[in-house]
């Protein structure tokens, strides 16, 4: 009976959110609807899609491992996304809202040269259809192991689900599915905490029973120097990386952009301690596991604590978190391919029916490419080592360049290169051959700083070199003359397309206030069936039912806003 109400409860979720990108198939008018939103988005659910972009099941199954050997190490490194995203905040996300454009792909197009273009673009898009291939595997693991379903047709099935609503709605189709998961995965995992210390004999039995170390700030092979290091990562990471970079520019100005970020950062200081709590109780209870078993280690006091309907709302918030990240990328990924290799060298004509076409279509070609990677990550070491070593050996070399370009008069687009492709292979060659040929490992700690250390150093000794011979980028100029045109351009959007763009944000919001009003219902049922925490579900439910009023009156209130005359 469980097993069957988990099944109920991670089904009418899935058809939901499916018929969710449904509705928004026909808000696709080009690739800057589709794409970006219109460049209109609110501020507060670019945020929270940022938020859940990020975040997928690998955090639980790669940090949760972490967060059940090593205990409150898991939390610290988790606080390094933290700092990237106040410094994102500050510093780094209103510059890319006032390149004004609607990629990261098209800005270093235009500020360093069509050749490093071309080189960032195919990079790029094999290592992010890695990395979500890896979260893909994460949540097909922990459903198929819940609900005793084969691996390989649960990585097929979930990958499917995840790719076709990205195609059939665009940017806000998956925005507003992030607003509903963040939503789930909340209420799920504030349920589970009391049960998880309720299981572990009280907060003093979890205390009096962790391993010696285990909350310590730093603990086993995660030291200082691989926090520091992290964090200078995650700087460039959500700072430069693509698929948060279209959250910076699709919404409506570099004050709006620095919001997203910071929003994301303050809930990267909370969540980290309400997610590792569980695995971390489990180790107190179950301290036997050993090797890739440590990845189940949430699942399992999942398993152990939860009632009937609540284990599958657990399973759909990680899944869809995870779906969020990785149909984030899939329409990122989609948008560069479309935006720039399809219009920009294949057909400059396309008109943009064409283009929407294409846009649809790659995201099924990349998706299924996600799914093919995910089938092979148990083969090649398990999600916690395909994470850190591709953050490790590609997260310096790409992310920070186009950064510095941002705000660098002298970086040019032969240095770019250079920098980018000598700190790629020195990082290959530390990761894959030394250990080969020489029997030498680096440590996590000297891996991570070697990967963003070096090409920081390069970037900053090639300005310094430029600024000692007052040598200045031609690409930089002829950027500079873009932008302005670009501004130019963007005073003459027409009033039917702006009323469109209004339109399509009201329906958004009204959207997630209906989605919320459909969640709270779904909890309030789960609540009539669950034999414990019967009145905490019912006050989750409570909750989300009263917030969906909050998306409801900005829906109104922007409605009679644009029938004032003159909006």
């Amino acid at each position: 009976m469980s097993s069957l109400t988990d099944t109920s409860v991670i089904v009418v979720f899935s058809v939901f959110i499916m018929l969710i990108g449904f509705l928004f198939s026909r808000t696709g008018r080009n690739l800057k609807s589709f794409f970006a939103g219109g460049e209109a988005v609110p501020w507060f659910i670019g945020g929270l899609s940022l938020f859940m972009s990020f975040f997928s099941a690998g955090t639980f199954v790669a940090w949760g491992s972490i967060a059940y050997k090593y205990g409150w190490v898991a939390i610290t490194i988790q606080w390094t996304m933290c700092i990237g995203g106040l410094v994102t905040g500050f510093f780094i996300a209103p510059l890319w809202k006032a390149t004004g454009n609607l990629t990261a792909a098209e800005f270093i197009k235009e500020r360093l040269g069509i050749n490093v273009q071309k080189c960032y673009i195919y990079i790029f898009m094999l290592v992010s259809i890695f990395i979500k291939a890896s979260v893909l595997y994460s949540v097909a693991r922990l459903v198929g192991s819940s609900l005793g379903f084969p691996l390989v047709p649960t990585t097929l099935l979930l990958g499917v689900f995840m790719i076709a609503y990205t195609a059939v709605g665009g940017l806000w189709a998956v925005m507003v599915t992030d607003i509903l998961q963040f939503v789930i995965l909340t209420a799920a995992v504030v349920i589970i905490i009391p049960l998880t210390f309720n299981a572990a004999g009280g907060f003093s039995g979890f205390i009096d029973k962790a391993p010696d170390g285990f909350f310590h700030v730093i603990n086993g092979e995660y030291s200082w120097g691989f926090i520091l290091a992290f964090a200078m990562y995650h700087i460039f990471y959500i700072g430069g990386n693509w698929t948060f970079v279209q959250r910076y520019t699709s919404v409506g100005s570099p004050r709006s952009a620095s919001k997203v970020a910071f929003l994301f950062a303050g809930l990267y200081i909370v969540s980290p301690v309400l997610w590792m709590l569980p695995p971390m109780i489990y180790q107190t209870i179950n301290p036997g596991l050993t090797g890739l078993e440590t990845e189940n280690a949430y699942l399992m006091i999942c398993k152990q604590v939860l009632p009937a309907g609540l284990m599958g709302l657990m399973l759909t918030g990680m899944y869809f978190s995870t779906s969020a990240s990785a149909n984030t990328a899939l329409n990122v990924v989609s948008a560069v391919f479309t935006n720039d290799i399809y219009k920009s060298s294949i057909n400059p004509a396309a008109s943009d029916s064409q283009l929407m076409k294409m846009a649809r279509g790659s995201s099924w070609v990349f998706g299924g490419c996600m799914i093919v990677i995910a089938l092979v990550v148990p083969y090649i070491g398990g999600i916690v080592e395909v994470t850190l070593s591709i953050a490790s050996v590609t997260g310096g070399p790409l992310l920070a360049p186009p950064i510095w370009a941002l705000v660098s008069k002298r970086l040019t687009g032969r240095a770019t290169l250079y920098i980018t492709l000598i700190s790629l292979l020195v990082n290959l060659f530390f990761k894959v051959l030394l250990p080969q040929i020489f029997d030498l490992k680096l440590d996590r700690a000297q891996e991570m700083m070697l990967g963003v250390g070096l090409p920081f150093l390069m970037l900053a000794a090639y300005e310094a070199y430029a600024y000692f011979n007052q040598l200045y980028s031609p690409e930089y100029t002829h950027y500079q003359a873009l932008r302005a045109q670009r501004k130019e351009d963007a005073l003459e959007i027409s009033a039917r397309e702006a009323a469109e763009i209004k339109k399509q944000n009201r329906f958004g919001l009204k959207v997630i206030a209906f989605s919320l009003t459909f969640i709270a219902l779904l909890l309030f049922i789960l609540s009539f069936l669950a034999t414990t925490s019967t009145t905490l579900v019912t006050g989750i439910a409570v909750l989300i039912l009263a917030s969906a009023y909050i998306p409801y009156h900005a829906s109104r209130k922007a409605r009679k806003a644009d029938e004032i005359p003159g909006n």
